[in-house]
Formats: C-alpha cells, sequence, structure tokens
C-alpha cells in the first residue's frame, strides 16, 4: 500500500551541496523508522542514514557524518536528507526506505534487510 517516491537527485561538482526528498504515500507513515541507503555501479547496497520513527534518534555511516543529515516531517509524509560537501565517492543511486515500525524490537540502524518498502532512487552523481 505505501510508495515511496525520491527526488533532488543531479549532477553537481566537488563540495556541493544537494538535499534530498521522499514523500510517502500510504497511511500511518509516523509509526515507521525511514532509512536512506544508496549503492553505486559494481558495488553492494550501502546504509547511509536512518531516523526513528520518533524523530529523536538518527544513525549515520561512518563516511558521512558531519557532512549529511537525515529529517522528517510527519505531517508531510516526507523524509528529506541535506547532503553537504559532496565528495565523488558519494555518486550513488540514493534510496529511500521503511524501516521497523514502533512495535518492533529491533534497533536502529539495522540492516537492509530491516526495510521492506523502497522507493526506486534517485541519482547523485559528484564531478571532481
Amino acid at each position: 500500500q505505501v510508495q515511496l517516491v525520491e527526488s533532488g537527485g543531479g549532477l553537481v561538482q566537488t563540495g556541493d551541496s544537494l538535499r534530498l526528498s521522499c514523500a510517502a504515500f500510504g497511511r500511518s507513515f509516523s509509526i515507521w523508522s525511514m532509512g536512506w541507503f544508496r549503492q553505486a555501479p559494481g558495488k553492494e547496497r550501502e546504509f547511509v542514514a536512518a531516523i526513528h520513527w520518533s524523530g529523536g534518534n538518527t544513525f549515520y555511516a561512518d563516511s558521512v557524518k558531519g557532512r549529511f543529515t537525515i529529517s522528517r516531517d510527519n505531517a508531510k509524509n516526507m523524509v528529506y536528507l541535506q547532503m553537504n560537501s559532496l565528495k565523488p565517492e558519494d555518486t550513488a543511486v540514493y534510496l529511500c526506505a521503511r524501516g521497523p515500525p514502533a512495535i518492533s524490537t529491533i534497533r536502529l540502524p539495522g540492516t537492509s534487510e530491516d526495510y521492506d518498502v523502497w522507493g526506486r532512487g534517485t541519482q547523485v552523481t559528484v564531478s571532481s
């Protein structure tokens, strides 16, 4: 029933910023933790950031700490990923995903196996 649609990707230069958005179409958005993953050509899917359903706790991969910020607006059914100081190694398709619900005992960030709904992704390309 839930559909996730990402937007905001593009072609930028090293040091630039982008804000990715994920729109959730469905019910009970506010009781689900959410995450961002990325996948570059020839590489496995990589965890980027996650936010608890309450919005009170966030989690980041070491590679993006201090540069990326995940946030959510439950009133608008939106999740965001603010990306600053972009590097060529950030180049990937960025995917929004629905994580564990409020009733789950799974601790964030978990793994990709803990996320059950995925968007199609938005391409981020950072030139050197």
